[in-house]
């Protein structure tokens, strides 16, 4: 079941949406502004081939480019737990063992990072 932040009693206006350069349209940015977001999509130059508009679009980015970077690293990490198929599959009836085996894949994926920074002797 998908519910809305009103549903949930949670007040989004102001938030950021975040959303890929495919989505790039005043339209998709109009009615995301009219439901009170802030939208960060980074411009698309498609069919763009005039640099001062090219120079127009990205200049209005740049004030939210630092929430759009931290959208990476969000992309990552789902990335990261799709290595573990039992994470992308759910087979477990139970939440807490479901939750287990994350709390296990994310430690995985820390100790392998933080082996692979120890320098070699």
């Amino acid at each position: 079941m998908v519910r809305t932040g009103s549903q949930l009693e949670l007040d989004l206006s102001d938030s950021y949406l975040t959303l890929d350069a495919g989505f790039d349209s005043q339209d998709n940015k109009d009615l995301i502004r009219d439901n009170n977001l802030q939208p960060v999509i980074r411009p698309n130059s498609r069919n763009t081939k005039d640099p001062e508009k090219i120079r127009l679009l990205f200049d209005d980015f740049k004030a939210v480019q630092h929430i759009y970077q931290k959208r990476h690293h969000i992309e990552r990490c789902f990335a990261w737990a799709d290595t573990y198929r039992k994470l992308v599959l759910r087979y477990e009836k139970l939440q807490v063992i479901h939750l287990g085996f994350r709390y296990l894949a994310y430690a995985m994926i820390n100790l392998r990072w933080f082996i692979g920074k120890v320098p070699e002797t």
